[in-house]
């Protein structure tokens, strides 16, 4: 959701995290415009950075106030050392730490100010704005040659209109014109997008909005908003996620809304493959960004209240983007040639997806989450299964690899309710061009949550290298439960 507790996931959780847990992360290989950056550098020394959530973590004495985490990369990856962990008690980001408000839990980055530095979008959608319960609000972290510091709100373009402001996220160039937008989503079908930059003072070049056939209210509203470029026009397009009311539940609907010269138009959008994490990236290598969603709730499966046993585990649809938009799409689950595992109910694969290039032959790679996964009689502890583009689509049939925390190599064990791939990142934190691997386990530690970082060697994740980073190591605390790596800044 962007940034919401998946259903499937808020059923694992605590009741008082309704709303949002997860999110989707991606690095595309030659799918995108040419002012969002693939990699973040928040303070451009050339090696790529990540943030992670804490969203529910306890500040000053207020719990489910929130956190974010920015770890910069280096020549040996991310370690809990060099890094910036902010809230809104943090000095120049606007707002306190208030009882869960949930700051961080969703965000985005793009160098919104057009300085060469990457800015970080950070919502605190839980907040209570001037009286509005839920409100809302969202804030823009500058980067710096430091990091990350002092922070700029983007003030909600229609208050009385809806709730849960900053309730989805996503940056790019969605008109061509050379500087950085950022859409915003709500508990409305809504989507507003500021565009041409936004300066420290918070002022901005405009401002439009589009609307989709999602349901608004209650426990409707954009969900997610997936940014990249389906039709190779260098121009950023949108994914937006949400519910749709029908039949007597509400089913999951995906809509494709191209960026063109004048902006997102909705008057061209196409509903598409429907999946509750969405993604563009570049499998195949044909400089068109291809979609990817993955299924993995209950009632799930096109729309339907009952999910087939064979597809029950999980599955991941990928839609491949042509110059017309959308093309033809592929479905994968864990019975697809030979994946690992097999799809048992509860697995949730697809509860999770990265892309990136992690051999550097300019075609992403996928891994996909299996959160819900259990090992022998380990519930929930989780998966991570990796494949590799190919000129011909993702490789279901060799190269694959799979990784737990039971993995030789990987820091940790395998535990119930761990969660490991919950969420999970692949950008180049070393510098050489090749896409390394982060995995959230937010269930660590009974909700801790914990980083796994696994680098690439240039033609695949290795362990070698590999470290555990802990809310302790980052300044976060564990009173109540933190849910540390349960959503990355796409």
């Amino acid at each position: 959701m962007h940034k919401h507790l998946r259903p499937t996931l808020a059923t694992a959780t605590a009741a008082a995290l309704a709303g949002g847990l997860l999110s989707f992360t991606a690095v595309t290989a030659t799918a995108a415009d040419s002012v969002h950056h693939p990699v973040a550098d928040f303070n451009n020394d050339g090696y790529g950075d990540v943030a992670f959530s804490a969203g529910w973590s306890t500040v000053g004495g207020k719990k489910g106030a929130g956190q974010i985490v920015a770890l910069y990369g280096s020549a040996s990856g991310v370690t809990s050392k060099k890094r910036a962990t902010i809230s809104q008690n943090t000095a120049g980001v606007p707002g306190r730490a208030e009882t869960e408000d949930g700051f961080g839990w969703i965000s985005a980055y793009g160098d919104f100010n057009g300085d060469g530095y990457d800015d970080l979008a950070v919502a605190a959608r839980r907040e209570d704005v001037n009286g509005d319960t839920d409100g809302g609000t969202v804030a823009i972290v500058w980067g710096s040659a430091r990091g990350l510091s002092g922070a700029t709100t983007v003030k909600d373009a229609a208050p009385s209109s809806h709730d849960r402001w900053g309730a989805a996220l996503a940056a790019g160039d969605f008109d061509g014109d050379g500087t950085e937008d950022l859409a915003v989503g709500s508990s409305s079908n809504r989507v507003y997008v500021f565009k041409g930059g936004i300066t420290k003072a918070g002022t901005y070049g405009g401002r439009y909005s589009l609307t989709t056939d999602i349901t608004a209210g209650g426990g409707g509203g954009t969900k997610m908003l997936a940014a990249g470029d389906v039709n190779g026009d260098r121009r950023t397009d949108l994914v937006v996620d949400g519910y749709k009311n029908g039949g007597g539940y509400a089913y999951n609907i995906n809509w494709y809304v191209p960026g063109t010269a004048s902006g997102l138009d909705s008057g061209m959008a196409r509903e598409v493959k429907s999946g509750l994490i969405s993604g563009i990236g570049d499998i195949d290598g044909d400089s068109y960004g291809d979609i990817v969603t993955g299924q993995n709730e209950d009632p799930a499966d096109d729309g339907g209240p009952t999910v087939p046993e064979s597809t029950a585990g999980g599955k991941v649809h990928i839609v491949h983007g042509s110059a017309a938009g959308p093309a033809a799409t592929v479905s994968i689950t864990q019975n697809s040639g030979n994946v690992p595992g097999t799809s048992e109910r509860g697995d949730w694969f697809g509860g999770e997806l990265s892309l990136g290039d992690i051999n550097g032959d300019d075609m992403a790679d996928l891994v996909v989450g299996a959160p819900g996964k259990n090992l022998g009689s380990v519930v929930d502890t989780g998966t991570v299964t990796v494949l590799y583009g190919s000129a011909s689509g993702v490789n279901t049939m060799s190269g694959y690899q799979f990784l737990a925390q039971s993995t030789a190599g990987v820091p940790g064990t395998d535990e119930k309710g761990d969660r490991f791939g919950g969420e999970m990142k692949l950008t180049d934190v070393t510098g050489d061009g090749r896409a390394d691997l982060t995995v959230g386990a937010f269930g660590e530690n009974e909700g801790n949550g914990a980083l796994v970082y696994l680098p690439s060697n240039g033609t695949r994740i290795t362990t070698t290298g590999a470290r555990s980073i802990s809310p302790s190591s980052i300044g976060v605390s564990t009173d109540a439960s933190p849910y540390f790596g349960a959503n990355a800044a796409d």
